[in-house]
């Protein structure tokens, strides 16, 4: 097994980017103000038989802040990039999104449909038409204007650790790691800032599977996160109906279902294998 970090520009936005393993490329995408390492307990189930793209968007983890707002079409796009730079433009992916990186990862299987080999979305966001979903005017202001007030009260390197700690619970990420993350504004500002173009990037998603189908035949799972809650287990299998695809519950697991159920993930992710392969 081979495994490299490094940097990768794209659109003059330095990108943290882990590959290991050997075999089908997969990319697992994080959900809003996590990390890379965040994966960590899944990358050794998957790395025997895939080849694990790890990355930090913008703001998050050990990559740069964002040079632009988020969209569903620029974060689509963006992973078409970075495997681009990497090396794997020419192979179909499958593409694992963690919550709102389930956004991001839909929008890439039906804007590079040619790219995608399957799709699994963990515990995805999920909106449909009767949310309405819409772009905010004033939340991305907002969102800046908070951001850099609690930046300047030294709010990240005096409690971005403890609140990380606090938030998950059992965090097995090393603290040195977490210091180096969420002890910096720019972790606090990227999270914020991507948080308030949620509503944007719904909306425009429901746009894509307007306009663009996924390909047809594609392997889809939706592997969710229940908890006990009824409401999410039924937006959770409309997820899954929407799209056509398999669903699966993770039982017991919280929304991290990489942390709770690493196994759960790891079954999903070769389950749902590549197109013309044998699961």
């Amino acid at each position: 097994m081979t495994s490299t970090a490094s940097f990768v520009r794209i659109a003059d936005v330095a990108h943290h980017v882990v590959v290991e393993g050997s075999g089908p490329v997969c990319v697992l995408a994080t959900g809003l103000g996590l990390s890379w390492f965040d994966w960590d307990p899944v990358v050794p189930l998957l790395t025997p038989h895939r080849t694990v793209v790890r990355f930090d968007r913008p703001g998050h983890g050990l990559s740069q802040p964002a040079a632009g707002p988020v969209t569903a079409a620029g974060e689509a796009d963006r992973i078409a990039a970075l495997l681009d730079a990497l090396g794997h433009g020419a192979e179909p992916v499958t593409l694992v999104g963690h919550s709102i990186a389930g956004f991001h990862t839909e929008a890439f299987a039906r804007r590079h449909p040619a790219r995608t080999a399957g799709l699994v979305l963990v515990d995805s966001s999920v909106e449909s038409a009767d949310d309405r979903p819409r772009a905010s005017r004033t939340a991305p202001a907002l969102a800046r204007a908070l951001g850099a007030t609690l930046c300047a009260t030294g709010i990240p390197a005096a409690f971005g650790p403890l609140l990380r700690r606090v938030a998950i619970r059992d965090d097995p990420a090393a603290p040195g790691l977490v210091r180096r993350v969420y002890g910096t504004s720019r972790v606090l500002r990227g999270t914020l800032d991507e948080n308030a173009h949620y509503g944007a990037v719904a909306a425009q998603l429901l746009a894509l599977r307007a306009t663009h189908p996924l390909p047809p035949g594609l392997p889809v799972t939706v592997l969710a996160a229940p908890n006990g809650s009824a409401r999410r287990e039924r937006r959770q299998r409309a997820l899954a109906r929407r799209l056509g695809a398999r669903y699966e519950a993770a039982e017991p697991s919280g929304h991290l279902v990489m942390l709770d159920r690493p196994d759960a993930v790891a079954r999903a992710v070769l389950g749902t294998g590549h197109r013309g392969e044998a699961a």
